[in-house]
């Protein structure tokens, strides 16, 4: 049976050399399409540059630029590692240790290790120096760098040199396990005259972002809340459908947002079982993408006050599509409208009520919410809240 399948094989594959091999003959005779000039830049790449590269790299190359002529920041060609992180944000888990950082006079400064992680059961604090990371020094380290070499398979180790005001510089060997990133976090604002206002902050949106959500505002009632301040400050946005689901539990019933594709269009919409609460939504030039649809959503059903910072303006969804092997390709394939169908890509959102602030200070307020002695913006929101529910 073999011997008569092996000549019909051979046969075919001769067949298919012979187009591709004339496909290709033809495309450089006559520059098809650019692509006579594409294979002669392969050509001289291979035999005459002085810096060798494969045919893998010089591929990824073409991949890479195929998508930057499509002139859109958003798009991207994503090899493993950047489909790999952005897959771990979108679900809300990675390997790691659990820590908040950022640079502060060129070193490695903890803002918080998350609550439950390796970093918190191993004792890292709030305001700690990393100087060390499995024995590299950090100096002038980038964050990214650093997040990367703390990141890995759960139940590795990573071993973190840390220095602490007035306590000599101690290794901590930390266990990695799969660290659920929290994107929400609520507790009642501590004010004169017990207010019963609660304070929820969103810093992205994941996969887990609309249960967390939940949750938290279970909690809140749990302890009489009455009303709400929600903060999307410096939100970069994330899953279009954890925007949904969050909007979905902060409006009353009808459209949370309209996308519209080359395919068409399609609205969300929410249902009527909602929060139902006094609300302000504070928001700045950080805030962007998916926390904008649920500014939007708010501010066009009136179901809260606007406050803060004209935002950021991105009013446009990316789909990822997986190319098999760890890549993947990100491109912009819809735009998305608010429930009047306001278009907000690159107009961003107007607050209702417009406080800005010192750059410097506010940073640090976003850093150390809900901070009521230098927030401007969340006293306003106190302010307007106390006026409404009198």
């Amino acid at each position: 049976m073999a011997k008569r399948v092996l000549p019909g094989f051979l046969s075919a594959l001769l067949i298919i050399v012979i187009l591709v091999t004339g496909i290709f003959g033809f495309a450089v005779l006559t520059d098809f399409m650019h692509l006579g000039r594409l294979l002669k830049v392969v050509s001289y790449i291979e035999t005459q540059s002085i810096n060798p590269v494969s045919i893998a790299e010089l591929v990824d190359g073409a991949m890479k630029g195929m998508v930057e002529s499509l002139d859109d920041p958003y798009s991207a060609y994503m090899k493993p590692k950047a489909y790999e992180e952005l897959t771990a944000h979108i679900k809300g888990t990675y390997g790691g240790v659990g820590l908040l950082i950022t640079i502060k006079e060129e070193q490695l400064m903890v803002l918080s290790p998350f609550k439950g992680t390796p970093a918190h059961k191993a004792g890292i604090a709030a305001g700690d120096i990393i100087t060390k990371i499995d024995g590299k020094n950090t100096k002038r380290m980038d964050l990214d760098e650093a997040a990367t070499l703390m990141k890995g398979e759960p139940g590795t180790e990573v071993v973190l040199t840390v220095s602490r005001e007035d306590v000599p510089d101690k290794d901590y060997s930390i266990v990695r396990e799969d660290v659920n990133i929290p994107t929400v976090t609520g507790e009642m604002l501590e004010l004169e005259g017990n207010k019963d206002i609660g304070y929820i902050n969103i810093t992205m949106f994941s996969d887990t972002t609309g249960h967390d959500l939940e949750k938290v505002i279970a909690d809140l009632k749990d302890e009489g809340v009455k009303s709400i301040v929600l903060d999307l400050r410096n939100n970069p946005g994330g899953a279009l459908t954890a925007a949904v689901h969050v909007s979905d539990l902060l409006i009353p019933e009808g459209p949370i947002v309209h996308i519209k594709g080359r395919e068409g269009s399609e609205t969300y919409t929410a249902d009527n079982e909602y929060l139902g609460l006094p609300m302000v939504v504070l928001v700045n030039k950080g805030s962007a993408s998916a926390s904008e649809i649920v500014a939007g959503a708010i501010k066009d059903t009136e179901s809260g006050t606007i406050l803060g910072e004209t935002t950021f303006g991105k009013g446009l969804v990316q789909t990822v599509f997986s190319l098999g092997r760890g890549a993947a390709v990100k491109l912009t394939t819809a735009k998305y409208l608010t429930p009047d169908e306001n278009d907000i890509n690159e107009k961003g959102i107007v607050p209702d009520v417009v406080v800005e602030m010192d750059p410097e200070i506010e940073q640090k307020a976003v850093l150390t919410a809900p901070n009521m002695e230098i927030d401007k913006q969340l006293q306003k929101a106190v302010e307007i809240i106390e006026k409404e529910i009198k």
